[in-house]
């Protein structure tokens, strides 16, 4: 027997699966024109600026965003109600009928009612209710204010060692200087990606959204979280503007052997959302997979993935 959750995400899933590309983005077409046209523009603007998900201009009637959505839709509907099987708790079903249901729908309400406002980012205390002997690993520590968080949710006797990694000299100055109070924390100026490698990154006008790539003005050493940390790793949070699929396959052999605890961003690519759970899970199967949402009511962003190892 279904619950009124399962009916709203597979009744969504039965809209989706019976139209075409073209019908589907017609559809969001028109459901984003219904909108107001303030909340409209600040989306194009949005969308543009840190260009994750595609284009929009709205003067030329252009939404590639909205096909490119469409095209996943249709590719990859069935790994949408893969990832919702997958869930364990119906709070984290209930963030992905939202998620998809604002794509689709431009639904403002459901996406709203899920936003976490209780726990710290990342934090969620129903589902780790508590942090003994960490070995933390941050990857994407920004200024440390995730650390902090931490350190804030678990106690400052909660971890053996903390593992900061950043890749801007502006925020690696601020980590040091916002953690300088704290003992046994390790900061690198170090991109996480698959290998040992050169890769470049452009100073963004948002000092929270530098990405690496394979060109740029700025060149930084990267590694992988296999070759870079040789304690045993018990707890990882990653957020890296895209870079995370790589970053998660240079560290398999924790994720085999060590089963850490995983807080990872899904919401940087298209499909980021089940193609990240599906690569953990060809690493390590024990896992349990939730998701939390510490984004706004408009799109969402901030969307993480919890992975839990099974008990």
């Amino acid at each position: 027997m279904r619950n009124y959750i399962d009916n709203l995400f597979f009744k969504l899933i039965e809209e989706i699966k019976n139209k075409n590309i073209y019908d589907i983005y017609i559809h969001m077409v028109n459901k984003f024109k219904k909108i107001p046209f303030v909340t409209q523009k600040s989306m194009e603007n949005y969308f543009n600026k840190f260009d994750y998900w595609g284009k929009m201009n709205i003067d030329n009637d252009n939404f590639q965003i909205f096909y490119l959505k469409s095209l996943v839709f249709k590719e990859n509907l069935e790994d949408y109600v893969w990832l919702y099987n997958r869930l364990s708790d119906y709070k984290s079903k209930y963030i992905l009928f939202s998620i998809l249901n604002n794509f689709y729908n431009f639904d403002f309400i459901n996406l709203k009612n899920c936003m976490e406002n209780i726990y710290k980012q990342y934090f969620d205390l129903d589902l780790m209710p508590k942090c003994e002997d960490e070995v933390f690993v941050d990857v994407g520590t920004f200024t440390g204010d995730t650390v902090i968080d931490y350190l804030n949710s678990y106690g400052e006797d909660s971890y053996n060692k903390i593992y900061c990694y950043e890749i801007s000299d502006d925020n690696i100055k601020k980590i040091e200087k916002n953690l300088a109070s704290y003992s046994n924390i390790i900061v690198k100026q170090k991109a996480i990606a698959d290998k040992n490698s050169t890769l470049y990154f452009d100073q963004n006008i948002e000092p929270s959204a530098n990405k690496i790539s394979a060109n740029g003005n700025i060149a930084i050493e990267a590694d992988s979280l296999d070759n870079d940390v040789l304690d045993k790793i018990t707890l990882v949070k990653m957020d890296i503007e895209g870079g995370e699929r790589l970053a998660i396959e240079g560290m398999k052999n924790h994720i085999k052997n060590g089963s850490p605890k995983l807080l990872i961003a899904v919401y940087h690519n298209n499909t980021d959302l089940f193609e990240i759970p599906k690569l953990i899970e060809k690493y390590n199967d024990n896992y349990d997979f939730h998701l939390r949402y510490y984004g706004g009511c408009i799109y969402p962003t901030e969307i993480c993935l919890i992975c839990l190892p099974k008990k």
